[in-house]
């Protein structure tokens, strides 16, 4: 069976967008789902659908791969899925290790959508000597003094680091040295790495700030009701221009030229009352 050592995906080659190629896995997974009802063919409109993309866009990375479909039939199904999954490079077998058996590693060990989409676990690494030998996913935890030797026997060129931020770096120097040049990194840093590196990073925390800050802007949408509400308990200002009864300036404007500063204080007293746009 070949290896990712010896056979790399053509995407870069033929010149496939960076934006198109995140969105084949997209793609991919909906006509999975297809495959698996017996679906033989599909619209444009409703692929794009399930895989959340408009038409025209599916249409457009679809002409990249040399696929436009069949007017008034659509696309064959099980075609795309060969299709995408060689541009993918996933009609071959690509041997991973994961490098960090905590909670985490351990989680990605046993997920099971590894080997259904072309990758094989090759190893598990710790570097707690209490870890090694123990059973994870039907794999035996390996000490970090083997990597470069499981690497080179495995022919490894993806290594998962689910290690603590600071063991990150040192595990990413060791895997590049020896030979790994695509790194999917779980930990939460950055990683500094070579060109002809490649590095995908998924920061769990970072994504859940992100749904914060949206759960936020809508905890912060007023509806009609309540801003009527709120500008029915606002305090009415008077205009300091408005002249008295007399057709002189009043009361009113006296205090409104007395008090033309501190009305353009907010409420610090120091920053304006109302704030431009």
């Amino acid at each position: 069976m070949a290896t990712g050592r010896t056979h790399r995906p053509a995407t870069r080659s033929r010149g496939i967008p960076e934006a198109t190629v995140a969105r084949l896995p997209l793609y991919l997974r909906a006509l999975t789902a297809l495959s698996e009802r017996s679906v033989p063919t599909v619209s444009s409109e409703e692929l794009a659908a399930a895989a959340g993309v408009n038409s025209a866009k599916l249409r457009k990375d679809f002409s990249y791969l040399g696929s436009y479909g069949t007017r008034g039939v659509g696309y064959d199904v099980e075609y795309l899925v060969y299709q995408i999954s060689r541009e993918l490079g996933l009609t071959q077998d690509w041997p991973v290790v994961i490098v960090g058996i905590g909670n985490l590693g351990a989680a990605l060990a046993n997920y099971g959508g590894f080997a259904s989409r072309g990758f094989r676990v090759a190893a598990l690494i710790d570097a707690d000597p209490a870890m090694t030998g123990k059973t994870v996913a039907g794999l035996p935890v390996r000490h970090t003094d083997e990597l470069e030797t499981i690497i080179t026997d495995n022919g490894v060129s993806i290594g998962v680091i689910a290690t603590p931020a600071g063991g990150a770096q040192p595990v990413c120097d060791r895997l590049v040295a020896a030979g790994v040049t695509s790194i999917l990194n779980f930990a939460p840093t950055v990683l500094s790495v070579p060109d002809g590196v490649d590095v995908r990073k998924v920061d769990l925390s970072i994504e859940l700030q992100i749904l914060a800050f949206h759960e936020q802007r809508k905890a912060g949408e007023e509806s009609p009701a309540e801003a009527a509400v709120r500008a029915a308990a606002e305090p009415v200002v008077v205009d300091a221009a408005v002249p008295g009864e007399d057709g002189g300036e009043g009361a009113a404007g006296e205090s409104g030229a007395a008090g033309d500063d501190n009305g353009r204080k907010g409420p610090e007293g120091d920053v304006p009352a109302v704030m431009p746009a």
